[in-house]
């Protein structure tokens, strides 16, 4: 196991996050900015925790501006939520290509997903937790977003490839 950065006061440890993941609801504001264009906005995104991962945030989906999502090509299954499908997010002549995801039909446990939309930080131009603009989980393969109030180390981050 890696070195557990202690957290702070008023910090998260995704140390203590539980394995299978947790999904809970947060009624911190979350956005989404692609080519300048809010592409989705809430305060009813629901998060999933899970250890050594920064929360991925899923939006509902009157949420999103769903004119800017268009169908990707390929799906990929997850252990605890199941099949994902994928998006290309567009705005105007700009594409980012797979950059957000959902589950259509997840299992009962995380029922609640169902539809609810995710996005890639490090594929958008700025996504934002409670106004505090994050930082994308390391290593482009991952969906969490890191604010200031998440302690590490995190998946995704050189040498984390075991755990």
């Amino acid at each position: 196991m890696p070195q557990k950065i202690p957290p702070r006061e008023g910090q998260e440890s995704v140390w203590d996050y539980p394995r299978p993941p947790r999904l809970e609801r947060t009624g911190k504001p979350v956005r989404v900015v692609f080519a300048g264009v809010t592409i989705a906005e809430s305060q009813a995104a629901l998060r999933i925790l899970e250890t050594s991962h920064p929360p991925v945030y899923y939006i509902p989906p009157h949420d999103v501006r769903s004119e800017h999502l268009a169908p990707a090509a390929g799906r990929s299954f997850c252990e605890w939520k199941g099949e994902a499908r994928y998006y290309d997010v567009r705005v105007a002549a700009r594409i980012a290509e797979r950059a957000a995801w959902s589950y259509p039909d997840p299992v009962v446990e995380y029922a609640a997903l169902r539809d609810h939309i995710a996005f890639y930080a490090h594929l958008m131009d700025a996504c934002y937790v409670d106004g505090e603009r994050v930082r994308p989980q390391p290593g482009g393969v991952y969906g969490g977003w890191i604010t200031s109030d998440i302690a590490g180390p995190f998946k995704g981050e050189p040498g984390s490839a075991g755990w």
